[in-house]
């Protein structure tokens, strides 16, 4: 095998991880490019695939648990589930009974609905509890 077979191979890798969400091949990646400096090194074809899977092992094995742990068990809240625990303005009253009621969060208007069914003034300052659908759920805020 070339040197110009196991730099393919880190292109592909590279390419693979960087359009998938999660951490699928960086492993694969480092082990083409131990088995690029084998195959640079003039070594057999067998000793750089068995380079290329060690190392991708000893790699995975390693590091994957690590990262499941800090990375893929943790994911940072994006989009609206960053408004949860947020304080908002109601801008229209709120009545769950009525089935209106809207908040601005964040420079935003959101449908709102209050969770304990009660009906809540406009001009009051709430604080999201949860999101239902495209609704937050709200209560007055202490």
């Amino acid at each position: 095998m070339s040197v110009y077979f196991w730099l393919f191979a880190i292109i592909v890798f590279g390419i693979i991880e960087a359009v998938t969400v999660g951490i699928v091949s960086v492993w694969f990646a480092f082990g083409a490019l131990c088995a690029l400096i084998a195959a640079a090194l003039h070594a057999a074809p067998w000793l750089q695939i068995t380079v290329f899977l060690a190392t991708s092992a000893v790699a995975l094995f390693a590091t994957r648990p690590l990262i499941k742990k800090k990375i893929l068990l943790n994911p940072t809240p994006t989009n609206a589930d960053a408004l949860i625990g947020e304080a908002g303005i109601v801008e229209e009253a709120i009545s769950n009974l009525k089935a209106e009621g809207t908040v601005k969060i964040q420079g935003k208007l959101w449908s709102a609905r209050s969770a304990d069914n009660s009906d809540i003034a406009q001009g009051s300052v709430v604080k999201v509890l949860k999101i239902e659908g495209v609704k937050l759920i709200v209560e007055l805020s202490q």
